[in-house]
């Protein structure tokens, strides 16, 4: 089977955002924010996921799409956590990096499927 690293990198960062979701929840107790990071940051994955069994090109792309928004919003929810001191410089740098490489790997294969069909 071949390698898919955009499915791998969304997996371990889903990973990484449970592991930050249980540490805002138990330490810093903070509630709401958490569950947004959450939410969109293991949906990247999940998305990922259902565009490998979409039923067609376009519903591939369709899914592929949703996790790069998904990944945006990540993005976001990690400078509003930065900036309210919820995370450390180091702890924001390290997935704020890991979401951007996955927002560049899903915009290239976006763009890629879009030429192809041009």
């Amino acid at each position: 089977m071949k390698e898919n690293i955009v499915q791998q990198k969304s997996f371990a960062f889903a990973i990484r955002i449970v592991e930050l979701y249980k540490y805002l929840q138990s330490e810093k107790k903070e509630f709401v924010l958490s569950k947004q990071v959450l939410r969109s940051g293991t949906s990247i994955g999940a998305n990922i996921e259902e565009s490998i069994g979409g039923a067609s090109e376009k519903d591939f792309l369709h899914k592929l799409t949703i996790s790069y928004k998904e990944a945006r919003e990540t993005i976001y929810w990690l400078k509003l956590l930065h900036a309210t001191q919820y995370i450390s410089e180091k702890e924001f740098n390290s997935l704020h990096n890991d979401a951007e490489e996955i927002c560049k790997i899903l915009a290239k294969i976006q763009i890629t499927l879009k030429s192809r069909n041009s």
